[in-house]
Order: structure tokens, then C-alpha cells, then sequence
């Protein structure tokens, strides 16, 4: 009975106020019972103090290249039957000849060196290329063949004083090139070595296009028979003072195995190679190559032949190629007109000729006649169109002189 009496007594004593049942409280606000996500600044990394940016160009200028895509020209020369077409459309997966048709020997009697140009868009992993490639077909297939490669040198040059005139006009913006930026040039297997017309061909346009040698149809030949012409046809360029292609020297923190690559392909040369578009079925595997009663000549096998590597030289070197073409080829180009003291003019048809100062001096004149005389007798839109372009003209025209007048003037002071 007390012991009731106690615990009631406790339990409404005043020492317990209403406050006791209420909920805790913090005590301080130093201590939140919730925690808040900072937002991250998406200018500034945080784990980079002091970044400015400059390490991300090179990701602009990838952005801007790949939107923008490439262009590569591509030119393969050599006697007819070597594989040229064959190998092309080994090299890239397309057919770029569905419709061509081999000419009778009536045909080749007659047949003179002409140039095909066939042009294809390949995407590999978002890269977009336009690929240009120039085939010559008719070269070397004449009884005489004494200069049957004028007209290869001719349209070299055509597209330099196109890419010249598109640079001294005044939209500049979109160029197109369609520059050369790499020749093929088969040698026949069976002719142990470099023939007189090989020779002559090559020291016309080595200084005009980058030259890469290539043995055709390397698989009727055996290992020791390659290496032997491959040797020769080497001493042979050394001995005639013939520039192929030099691939670029490897910097000194490159890879090893980059350093590997380049020293393989600067051995291979001249690649000895092998197309075929047909697939086989190999132990199992999907090849392409040819098939043979003896067994199969892979063209992917770098012990079959030299196909991959010559692939890889196109893939690893071909912004090279382009740079080499623009900065040695084009320039040497460039500052031999220059030097002539001539400009490029373009005709109606499009042909390109070179004037001297004096003939463009006396075409700005006949130009002024021509408009004044059209002004006072052409009439409506007809007229007024043609007359703002003979303006267009000689606004031209008037620049080239004021260039011309220029150079002349750096010449006489040098001399």
C-alpha cells in the first residue's frame, strides 16, 4: 500500500514539466539534421584549380574536322592488266568500275592516254573522306610510248592552277581540292626491275606528286624472287636520283610500337601486293584473297603480302600525304609561277592559260571597252547582268595587275 502511495507521489511530482514529453530540439543550428547537395560549377572543374582551357583545342579542332570531313586524291598509274582497279577496290571495299569494259587490241592500237576520275564518299566511325580516285587508262599499252605521260603531268598541274586560282579569287571559303595527294605506280613483275618508260615517268613527276612504288600481282613471285626485286628496283630509284614518298622520321616520345610500324613500312618499300575482293572460307575463317589448286593467297596475311601494309601507310600517313602535297608540291608549284612572272586566267570553256602583266594589262583594257560598249547597247536584265559581270571582271583583273606591279617591283629591287 505505501509502495503505491510512493509511485504516485513520483509520478506527479513538479519536477517533471510538460516540456520533457515534447520532441528534441537541436540545440545548435551548427548541427542540420539535413544535408544539402552543393551544385557543381560546369565552368570550372573543381579538381583543376586555376584551368583555362587551352588543352581542350585539340578537341575543337577534332570537332571541326570530323563535321567538316576530308578530301584525298588518289592516282594510279601503269600498264594495263597489273590490278590497279582490282587492288583499289580491295583497298577501300567498293567497286568503283561496275561498267568498265577491257578494250580488244584493235582498240589499244588506236587507244592514247586517257584520264578517268571517279569519286566516292566512304564513312569509317563518323569520318567522312571524299575520295578521289584518277585512274590512267591506255598508259604504256602503245607501240610508242614516247610521251604518253604528258597528259598524267597535265592534269597534275591543272589541279594546281585550279587550287591557285580558287585561292586568288574572292570566295575562298569553300575550295575544293582535287590536288593529287598520292600516286601508285605499278611495276610489272616480270620485268626484273624499273623499264626505261618507269624511269622516265617517275623523274617527270617526282616533284610533283608524292610516288609510292608498288609490284603488282607480288603472287607470281616467290619469297626470294620478291626480296631480290624489291632490292633492285630500290638501287634502281637511288641510282637515277628518284624521290619516292619519305615517310616522316619518328619523334623521340613516340611509342615503341609506332616506332615498330614505321620502320616495317620504310622496309617494305616497294610494297609487293596482291588484290582480290573475293571472300573464301579458310579453316573456318572469312578472307579475302584467291584461291589456287596448291591452297589460298590471303591479302590480309603480312606474310602473303605487303596489302596491309600499304592500307596502313593510307591510314596512318594520309593527313602527311596531304601536308607534304601542300607544302612542298604546291608551294614549289606556286613559287614557279610566281616567279615567271605570270597569272592564271580562266576562259569561258574553263581552261586555264597564263598571261604576263602586259597581256593583262591590255585584256583590262579591251574589258573596258566591251563593258562600256554593252552598257550602251545591251538592254534589260540580260545586259545588266552580264555587265556587272565583265565588272566583277575587271575588278579582277585590276588586282592581278596591282600583284603583278608588286612582284615586279620586289624583283627589281633584288636584282
Amino acid at each position: 500500500m505505501a509502495s503505491n502511495v510512493l509511485q504516485q507521489l513520483q509520478s506527479e511530482s513538479p519536477l517533471s514539466s510538460p516540456a520533457d514529453s515534447l520532441p528534441s530540439t537541436p540545440r545548435t543550428p551548427l548541427t542540420p539534421s539535413k544535408s544539402f547537395k552543393v551544385k557543381k560549377n560546369p565552368f570550372t572543374p573543381p579538381d583543376m584549380p586555376g584551368y583555362v582551357g587551352f588543352a581542350n583545342l585539340p578537341n575543337q579542332i577534332h570537332r571541326k574536322s570530323v563535321k567538316r570531313g576530308f578530301e584525298f586524291t588518289l592516282m594510279v598509274v601503269g600498264e594495263s592488266g597489273l590490278g590497279k582497279s582490282t587492288l583499289i577496290n580491295t583497298l577501300f571495299l567498293t567497286d568503283l568500275y561496275p561498267d568498265r569494259v577491257v578494250s580488244s587490241v584493235q582498240e589499244n592500237l588506236k587507244k592514247t592516254v586517257k584520264i578517268d576520275v571517279s569519286t566516292v564518299e566512304i564513312e569509317e566511325r563518323g569520318v567522312k573522306v571524299r575520295l578521289t580516285v584518277v585512274d590512267t587508262p591506255g598508259y604504256g599499252d602503245a607501240i610508242d610510248n614516247t610521251d604518253c605521260f604528258q597528259s598524267i603531268i597535265t592534269y597534275i598541274n591543272e589541279q594546281f592552277e585550279r587550287y591557285l586560282q580558287d585561292e586568288s579569287g574572292l570566295n575562298r571559303r569553300h575550295i575544293v581540292d582535287n590536288r593529287v595527294h598520292c600516286c601508285f605506280y605499278f611495276i610489272n613483275p616480270a620485268g626484273h626491275g624499273l623499264k626505261p618508260l618507269d624511269v622516265q615517268f617517275m623523274k617527270q613527276l617526282h616533284n610533283k606528286v608524292n610516288i609510292v612504288p608498288v609490284i603488282a600481282k607480288a603472287d607470281t613471285l616467290t619469297k626470294i624472287e620478291v626480296a631480290k626485286l624489291k632490292k633492285k628496283v630500290m638501287d634502281e630509284i637511288q641510282q637515277h636520283g628518284i624521290h619516292v614518298y619519305p615517310l616522316p622520321e619518328c619523334d623521340t616520345d613516340e611509342e615503341e610500337d609506332y616506332k615498330l610500324q614505321v620502320r616495317q613500312l620504310k622496309e617494305a618499300v616497294p610494297f609487293a601486293v596482291v588484290g582480290s575482293a573475293t571472300v573464301l572460307d579458310v579453316g573456318g575463317r572469312k578472307v579475302r584473297g584467291r584461291q589456287y589448286p596448291w591452297g589460298v593467297i590471303e591479302v590480309e596475311n603480312p606474310q602473303h603480302c605487303d596489302f596491309s601494309k600499304l592500307r596502313c601507310l593510307l591510314g596512318t600517313h594520309m593527313q602527311d600525304l596531304t601536308e607534304v602535297t601542300q607544302e612542298v608540291h604546291y608551294e614549289n608549284y606556286r613559287s614557279d609561277r610566281l616567279a615567271r612572272g605570270s597569272s592564271p586566267l580562266v576562259t569561258t570553256n574553263g581552261s586555264s592559260h597564263t598571261a604576263s602583266a602586259s597581256s593583262l594589262a591590255s585584256l583590262g583594257s579591251d574589258k573596258k571597252i566591251s563593258a562600256a560598249s554593252l552598257g550602251s547597247n545591251g538592254s534589260g536584265a540580260g545586259g545588266d547582268r552580264m555587265l556587272q559581270e565583265l565588272q566583277e571582271k575587271e575588278a579582277q583583273i585590276a588586282k592581278m595587275q596591282e600583284m603583278m606591279a608588286r612582284m615586279q617591283a620586289q624583283l627589281q629591287d633584288k636584282k
